[in-house]
C-alpha cells in the first residue's frame, strides 16, 4: 500500500470526484507518484510505501475536472502541502472540492 492516499469529494454534487489527475511531489519539486481518482474518488496507489520525513505536496488538476462538466470554477489547480514525520505511518489526505473553494484534513 502506498504511504500516501487521497480521496476527492465534490461538495456541490455530494458525490465522489472521478477522473481528477493527482501528482505527489517532494520538497525539491521531484515527482514521486501520480494517479487519477477512480469511480469512488480515491487513489490508493499514489506513491512509494515509504518516504523520509519532510514536506510533500499533492497537486490536483481541478480545471480539467470542472471543464469536463462545463462548470465555471476559480481554482484551476489545488496544491496541498503536508508534513510526513519519521514514524512513517499511513497518510490519507482527502480533498473536499467545490468550484469556488476547497477544504482538507488529515484522514484515516
Amino acid at each position: 500500500m502506498s504511504l500516501i492516499t487521497t480521496h476527492v469529494l465534490d461538495t456541490t454534487t455530494g458525490t465522489p470526484a472521478r477522473g481528477i489527475a493527482v501528482k505527489l511531489v517532494g520538497s525539491e519539486g521531484a515527482p514521486l507518484g501520480s494517479g487519477t481518482t477512480d469511480a469512488d474518488g480515491r487513489i490508493a496507489d499514489l506513491g512509494p510505501e515509504k518516504l523520509p520525513a519532510g514536506a510533500y505536496r499533492l497537486v490536483f488538476a481541478t480545471a480539467e475536472y470542472f471543464a469536463s462538466r462545463e462548470v465555471a470554477h476559480f481554482f484551476p489547480e489545488v496544491t496541498l502541502t503536508f508534513a510526513v514525520d519519521a514514524s512513517a505511518e499511513h497518510y490519507h489526505v482527502p480533498l473536499l472540492l467545490s468550484p469556488f473553494g476547497y477544504s482538507t484534513y488529515r484522514g484515516s
